[in-house]
């Protein structure tokens, strides 16, 4: 009697996502595994798509501003600071000084409330639970800050072209210093929590390595950049606003794993505000066309306005950092085991809104 044929084992093809907690509701992954050895990694994105872009070309240019709370939802004044950036460049017009030290101080404060979250996330998606309650009473505080300011916890619309919606509140400086003060202390306990712990660093030591040239090659920003090596910060090189009047140093990696990335996000509060009385806003519109960059929290956030005359933009193009990341994704987890997938996704810290606008 002839041996029973030996059967092919062939590689298991699986949907991680978008129930999966790790793919934050809607990323798709599509996966091709060998046993827990990911083979493959295939990003299907759209889940969200609302068409921003387009929105956008039927509002007029102050209309169009929330649409930027909206794209990083966790970097909301950075995303307004970057369209108000460009629509002035248009107009060949400048913020007032103290408008300029105001967009500062809150973009500094977005920067922190949005490295909040991407530790504290990254840390539930990996198994530690404690730092997110600890950081999201901080980022509270900060959104009464946001409140104070806008009226609004979240979505602001307070940076605008010209400079902002209106001037700071009696008694806000001296509050955000308070808290600015307490603020170290806190990151302290969660550094004393993550980043010595063996268990933190065996899930994100030598996990998901990009070179600086591959870095470079993928389009890489922010601290998916820094975390390869790469001393590279907007903020620094094409200094917008008061940025140049401003001393704060770089943090860069070595390994450009996971870890490294984790230990690059900077903890950096701003709290000088040079007083000068705010002037008029001004709007309106030439025949011109400007791209914007600016150092968003995922990396370098972009935006592209060409102007017809109209009171409305003829064309408006967003690029999103976190679009060139999610591109990188394959190869940072080829090799790996799938619950490597969910630290690469942590570290990556995307937000689906502006990937997907």
């Amino acid at each position: 009697k002839d041996p029973p044929a030996e059967k092919d084992v062939s590689n298991l093809t699986i949907n991680f996502g978008p129930q999966h907690p790790a793919a934050h509701g809607v990323l798709r992954l599509v996966m091709e595994l060998s046993g827990e050895s990911v083979k493959k990694c295939d990003p299907h994105i759209g889940l969200l798509h609302r068409g921003t872009e387009k929105l956008i070309e039927y509002k007029t240019y102050l209309q169009a501003l929330p649409y930027f709370d909206r794209l990083d939802y966790v970097s909301m004044m950075c995303n307004e600071e970057a369209y108000s950036l460009a629509v002035e460049k248009l107009l060949n017009i400048q913020a007032p000084p103290r408008a300029q030290w105001i967009r500062v101080l809150y973009g500094e404060m977005t920067r922190i409330l949005n490295h909040i979250m991407a530790i504290t996330t990254h840390a539930l998606d990996i198994g530690a639970m404690t730092p997110f309650f600890w950081l999201f009473e901080e980022r509270e505080k900060m959104f009464e800050f946001y409140e104070r300011v806008s009226g609004a916890r979240m979505h602001a619309a307070y940076i605008r072209p010209g400079g902002v919606h209106q001037d700071l509140p009696l008694g806000l400086m001296d509050d955000i210093y308070q808290w600015c003060k307490n603020f170290s202390l806190r990151i302290d306990e969660v550094e004393e929590m993550l980043t010595n712990n063996r268990i933190w660093k065996n899930r994100t030591v030598d996990i998901g390595i990009v070179t600086s040239e591959e870095a470079l090659n993928y389009g890489f920003s922010g601290v998916m950049l820094r975390g390869s090596g790469i001393k590279w910060d907007l903020r620094k090189s094409q200094p917008y606003d008061k940025y140049d009047e401003v001393e704060f140093d770089v943090p860069i990696g070595t390994n450009g794993d996971c870890y490294d990335r984790y230990l690059c996000r900077p903890f950096a509060v701003i709290t000088m505000v040079y007083l000068q009385p705010p002037s008029l806003f001004l709007l309106c519109a030439n025949e011109c066309v400007f791209v914007c960059p600016l150092c968003s929290l995922q990396g370098e956030f972009g935006v592209y306005l060409v102007s017809d005359g109209s009171s409305r933009p003829y064309r408006c193009k967003i690029k999103a950092p976190g679009f060139a990341h999610l591109a990188g994704l394959d190869k940072m987890a080829k090799g790996h085991m799938l619950a490597d997938v969910v630290a690469i996704i942590g570290t990556q810290d995307i937000v689906f809104g502006e990937v997907d606008r």
